[in-house]
């Protein structure tokens, strides 16, 4: 049964957005999923209902039900039609309310899968009101997973002569777990930045999302006490998983 579709509007404008029409379906889809517009084991709306509320073509409206299916949101059922998954899981897990321990602890609560560097890895870029370059800095590309999906890719450049203090630790850990709880460093400050994107396709193909797909980008800087920047990241996070958590009285 279709839900909460749109009346009397005026067809949509796909050109407006680089993302593929049945991307931006299939995010629309699973908003409503997510909003509990359709219920646990709840059928949706048709493929010809969805085709005639989006006005697009039925391989669309299919290819953007397959994604939701591989992403375990919906599970068809020849003969009958499309239903919820019995159990959809709260997507949005992901609270990054901003405060520098907090981050680091929600993020290292995961195991990082380390990727292998690139001959020319790219060079980091301090701006001057950042504070001094390190001597030197590590290059690392990591994948972290939660309960084996994939949700965040992080490229990170990091002091040298922190890797010395706890080699094990930043062979294991997220790098900046390991930064916010390294004995005896003294952080002075911690900036960190968001913008929204989409992804490309090599961070498609990490994150297990399709081209375009909605991200959350963070820039991080770390200063330690002598106005060094011990640490750089720029970390992309799945759009689905993500929930910023503000409070405006702090």
């Amino acid at each position: 049964m279709l839900k909460d579709s749109p009346s009397g509007l005026t067809s949509p404008d796909y050109r407006r957005s680089p993302v593929p029409r049945y991307l931006q379906v299939a995010g629309v889809i699973r908003r409503r999923i997510e909003d509990g517009v359709w219920g646990p084991n709840e059928k949706i709306s048709t493929l010809q209902e969805l085709e005639a509320e989006f006005r697009v073509a039925r391989v669309t409206v299919r290819q953007a039900v397959e994604v939701l299916q591989s992403e375990g949101l919906v599970r068809r059922i020849q003969g009958k039609g499309t239903f919820v998954s019995a159990s959809v899981e709260e997507k949005r897990w992901l609270k990054l309310d901003l405060k520098w321990h907090s981050l680091a602890g929600t993020i290292g609560a995961n195991v990082p899968r380390f990727l292998p560097v690139p001959a020319n890895p790219p060079l980091p870029t301090v701006q001057p009101e950042d504070g001094s370059p390190a001597p030197r800095y590590r290059y690392l590309e990591s994948v972290q997973s939660r309960r084996g999906q994939p949700y965040s890719f992080a490229r990170v450049h990091v002091d040298e002569r922190l890797l010395a203090l706890a080699p094990t630790r930043f062979e294991r850990e997220p790098t900046i777990s390991v930064v916010a709880t390294l004995e005896g460093l003294q952080v002075k400050k911690a900036r960190q930045s968001f913008i929204v994107g989409t992804v490309e396709p090599r961070v498609a193909n990490l994150l297990a999302i399709g081209i375009g797909f909605p991200t959350v980008e963070a820039h991080l800087v770390v200063v330690d006490e002598n106005d060094v920047v011990i640490y750089l990241a720029d970390i992309i996070y799945r759009g689905d998983c993500v929930q910023l958590d503000v409070d405006l009285l702090r």
